[in-house]
This record gives structure tokens, C-alpha cells and sequence, in this order.
């Protein structure tokens, strides 16, 4: 091969490797423009967007959970025939406990209650209600504890002390309310350990298996 053939093959092997880069570059500076687009797209959409200092944070209240077992909230049947305010007793003597046992019990139920001797099941605290509220509270509750076997349950009425002169209207209406509901066979006053003279202890009435 001649000189001259030989230079003619260097500049064709040559033209041909230009040939093959040329579409490479090209389609680089595409894609190179393509990404100066978008991000003047971006930054356009930005435009007057604040940067946040700190992360937004909503604070959501916790519910209160409902005292009633999900499924077990059952209303009382005996809710309007047998809870009336209008009683004999009309009002507690200061420093009186509640106190009260149906026909047919032992003697020592009572003794025995007031002892803390039964196992407290469940418990019900009236604080915050008032007398509607809370007379639907009682009859639902105990309801509830004679459908589930619970024998001996403790209700919180509380003291008085943000009442009226300082009366236990609660403490008074329970007394009214307990006495004519059919589920309760005794109540008594807690001990100094289950809540002294703001709360109450019950026994309630076994029911039907």
C-alpha cells in the first residue's frame, strides 16, 4: 500500500469516528437543556414559598376513653320505674353514712361490706355530673355489672365540698336511688381505704347466668 492510499484510509478511519461521536454529543446537550428547563420550572413554581423554620406540628386532644366496655354499653330497664328522687328520707344528718341492707340478707352483710371483706369489681366515679346525668350513670352501671357476674362494686359520689353550702346532694340522691333498685341487695359507706364518706360500696344482686 502506497503512502498516498495509507493517508486517504487515516482520514476516512477519522471522519468516521467524528461521524460516530457527533450524535452523542448531541443527544447530551438535549438532555443537558431538558434539565436547565425543569429546574427553572421548578424554580418559577417556588417563587414566594417560604421556608419553614420548624417542622408544623398539630396538637390533637385525646378522647376520653368511655368507662363501658366497646359493646357492653347496655341501657338500664330499670332506669324510670324505679329511680324517683321522692323518697321517705328527704336528707342525711351530718357525718350520716350511707347505709342499707334488703330483707333477706345476713346479718353480718353489712359488717362485712364495710370491711372492704368483697373484692371490689368495678368502679364508678360521679364527679363532674349532675343529678341526670348521674342517675343514668348509676342505673347503666350497676346494670351492667349484674349482666357480667360482678358481685361487689364501689361508686364515687364525692364529698359535697364544692357543692351548695357544702351539702352532698349526690350522696343523697344515691341513697334514694340504691334503696329502689332491684340489682342492689346492700350498700354501705366505704372504709377509710375505699374512698371514707365519698364513696359507696354495693353489693349487687347475682344474675341470671
Amino acid at each position: 500500500m502506497d503512502k498516498e492510499t495509507e493517508q486517504q484510509l487515516k482520514c476516512l478511519r477519522k471522519k468516521l469516528r467524528e461521524a460516530k461521536k457527533a450524535p452523542s454529543s448531541a443527544v447530551t446537550a438535549k438532555a443537558k437543556t431538558a434539565q436547565e428547563t425543569d429546574h427553572a420550572l421548578f424554580l418559577a413554581a417556588m417563587k414566594g414559598v417560604q421556608v419553614l423554620t420548624s417542622p408544623a406540628t398539630v396538637q390533637h386532644t385525646r378522647p376520653i376513653p368511655s368507662p363501658w366496655p366497646k359493646g357492653l354499653h347496655v341501657a338500664s330497664p330499670i332506669l324510670n320505674d324505679t329511680m324517683s328522687d321522692f323518697w321517705p328520707w328527704d336528707e342525711l344528718e351530718a357525718g350520716e353514712e350511707l347505709m342499707h341492707m334488703k330483707p333477706g340478707q345476713k346479718l353480718d352483710t353489712l359488717r362485712k361490706l364495710k370491711r372492704g371483706e368483697w373484692r371490689v369489681e368495678a368502679e364508678l366515679d360521679l364527679h363532674g355530673e349532675n343529678i341526670d346525668s348521674a342517675r343514668r350513670q348509676v342505673a347503666q352501671f350497676l346494670h351492667h355489672c349484674q349482666q357480667r357476674q360482678l358481685r361487689c362494686a364501689r361508686i364515687i359520689h364525692g364529698k359535697g365540698l364544692s357543692s351548695t353550702d357544702g351539702i352532698p346532694v349526690l350522696k343523697l340522691k344515691l341513697k334514694n336511688w340504691l334503696v329502689q333498685m332491684p340489682e342492689v341487695l346492700a350498700f354501705a359507706q366505704a372504709n377509710p381505704f375505699q374512698g371514707s364518706a365519698g364513696a359507696v360500696l354495693i353489693l349487687i344482686k347475682s344474675g341470671q347466668p
